[in-house]
């Protein structure tokens, strides 16, 4: 399971981005954070074109879909969002990793139950 942003564990941070501009100027050790892909889509095509890790927010299987062929390293859902693309992410292999947001220590075995590739702390968002 991963585990994004929790103090014990080392892990990237995600800064979120709303501009080629932004995109450009993130330091290469964050994960760019796209949201929504919806409005996002031609950001993603820019990272994927130039090799940038990103992540991006996704609240339908569609845009996971989407998120998945454009090559985002993860996607972050709400939990039932989640629960529900997860089992597909798995039937079509996807590259992509599937997080949901969390604020505390206390969800994280409640989603490990859940088969979901991970979690991220909202502290691990700038």
């Amino acid at each position: 399971m991963i585990i994004v942003g929790h103090p014990w564990v080392k892990s990237q941070r995600f800064c979120k981005v709303f501009s080629i501009e932004d995109i450009k100027n993130s330091a290469p050790e964050n994960i760019v954070l796209l949201e929504p892909l919806v409005d996002s889509h031609s950001f993603a095509a820019y990272c994927q074109e130039n090799s940038i890790d990103f992540a991006v927010v996704v609240n339908t299987l569609d845009d996971a879909v989407f998120a998945n062929a454009l090559g985002a390293k993860y996607m972050i859902c709400e939990e039932d969002d989640a629960l529900m693309i997860q089992p597909i992410a798995q039937e079509y292999l996807f590259d992509t990793q599937i997080l949901i947001l969390i604020h505390s220590d206390k969800e994280i075995s409640k989603i490990a139950r859940g088969g979901v590739d991970g979690v991220i702390f909202a502290e691990a968002i700038c």
